[in-house]
């Protein structure tokens, strides 16, 4: 079993999405062990304690700069003996001695087909706005591994969202939510726990449950 920590700063709707998915067995091979806030005041703190999940704050705010938080969370990490680590709504920066640290061993998601619409300044509404004000017909949300490149890490799994005629970025932002990131996430974490996902030359390959490259590997989605 695998112990999955999870990040946090806001309000937790994809951590809940993971505890949900834990609860109804679809992540067998791993267990969330523990929520790290960067902020003391995350809704998704409540969510984790009510789960029966352990807790941590990290504050930002309390390190002189970006490295001294880094230093912080690797070690915190490493004391929860973190097997995955999942960005779940972590909105804070950390440096390059983390993903380091956990290669390969971090995911995120983001409300966006990578790599439209994601770097720098591509993060919450502000997605969903570049989107709307460019016209596509079709957005979603990918879960990728973190690197140091910012949304540049190896993409695990995406999944397309129509955008429908009247979308605000609001309604948009939902839907993604909804259809793809509550789905991807999770289904990203159980691949992990179970084994199948193997980075070769920034690609991942899905395994099947025999170890031999899968069908999700061929089409890319989920």
């Amino acid at each position: 079993m695998l112990n999955i920590v999870v990040l946090v700063s806001g309000g937790g709707t994809n951590l809940q999405a993971l505890l949900d998915a834990e609860r109804a067995g679809q992540i067998p091979g791993g267990k969330i062990t523990c929520v790290i806030a960067s902020r003391p005041d995350a809704y998704a703190l409540t969510r984790a304690e009510n789960a029966g999940v352990p807790t941590r704050v990290l504050a930002r705010r309390e390190y002189p700069d970006v490295h001294a938080y880094s230093r912080a969370m690797v070690q915190a990490l490493q004391e929860e003996k973190a097997d995955l680590v999942i960005y779940a709504g972590f909105m804070t920066i950390l440096d390059e001695s983390v993903c380091r640290a956990f290669a390969n061993k971090m995911m995120n998601v983001h409300p966006a087909l990578i790599p439209s619409f994601c770097g720098k300044g591509y993060y919450g509404l502000h997605v969903h706005e570049a989107a709307l004000k460019k016209g596509v017909k079709v957005s979603g949300a990918t879960v990728h591994f973190v690197t140091e490149e910012c949304d540049g890490g190896p993409i695990i799994l995406q999944k397309a969202v129509a955008v429908e005629e009247g979308d605000t970025p609001e309604t948009l932002q939902r839907r993604i939510m909804e259809q793809a990131e509550w789905k991807i996430l999770p289904r990203a974490a159980a691949l992990f726990c179970a084994g199948r996902l193997r980075v070769e030359d920034g690609i991942v390959h899905i395994l099947e449950e025999n170890g031999r490259d899968g069908k999700e590997k061929q089409n890319g989605t989920f």
